[in-house]
């Protein structure tokens, strides 16, 4: 049986995951909640076998930092995170935080059971990087894309070297390349685009 939690702060979509996974008849849901801060007592609390992680909860907590959390303190159990945000650093960041799988929720209903089912029997899947503008020649590298997360959080560009250990100058260079990368003559334009399109999420919890 996979003994699922379930983390998930739109309570429609939680009610509705709850119900179709219970009607499984190799799957168990044994606690849902809202806030991915709670995740880890609650997987201790059930013994659940598998976690089903939204990135973006509650409170502005974050499914990926408590999947960091679930792998360092119960390692034997299975972790799918799941989005409905094309975000550009998700993916990557799941795999660093020790995730099992990935998946967007525009995925059908069948292909989240066999997502669920393959992942609890040791099976990984992970999605393709959604296609944007920093997609192919524009990909942006980490210090860019940390950079863009800072000016989407309405940082200075001091105040952005200072949280990056690095000069003005260089926070300057690195803006140039992001523009010419991007296409875009401005950074604030680029960070509008990315906010409202759901490629960076600014201010969340790691």
């Amino acid at each position: 049986m996979i003994t699922i939690v379930i983390v998930e702060d739109q309570g429609i979509l939680r009610e509705s995951l709850a119900c179709t996974l219970n009607l499984q008849e190799d799957m168990q849901v044994a606690r849902t909640l809202s806030d991915a801060a709670d995740a880890l007592d609650v997987v201790r609390e059930t013994n659940a076998n598998l976690a089903l992680l939204d990135v973006c909860t509650e409170n502005g907590s974050s499914g990926i930092a408590a999947a960091k959390q679930i792998r360092e303190a119960c390692p034997d159990t299975k972790i799918v995170i799941m989005t409905g945000m094309p975000e550009i650093t998700f993916i990557e960041q799941a795999k660093l935080a020790g995730a099992d799988s990935f998946v967007y929720k525009n995925v059908g209903t069948e292909e989240l059971l066999g997502i669920i089912r393959s992942t609890a029997n040791g099976y990984s899947t992970f999605p393709n990087a959604t296609q944007s503008i920093f997609s192919d020649a524009s990909a942006l590298n980490e210090t860019e894309i940390s950079i863009l997360r800072l000016v989407c959080e309405a940082k200075t560009r001091k105040e952005i070297a200072a949280e990056l250990y690095l000069s003005e100058g260089t926070v300057k260079r690195h803006i140039s390349e992001i523009l010419a990368k991007t296409g875009y003559d401005s950074i604030l334009r680029l960070a509008v685009h990315a906010v409202s399109q759901g490629l960076i999420v600014p201010k969340m919890d790691k």
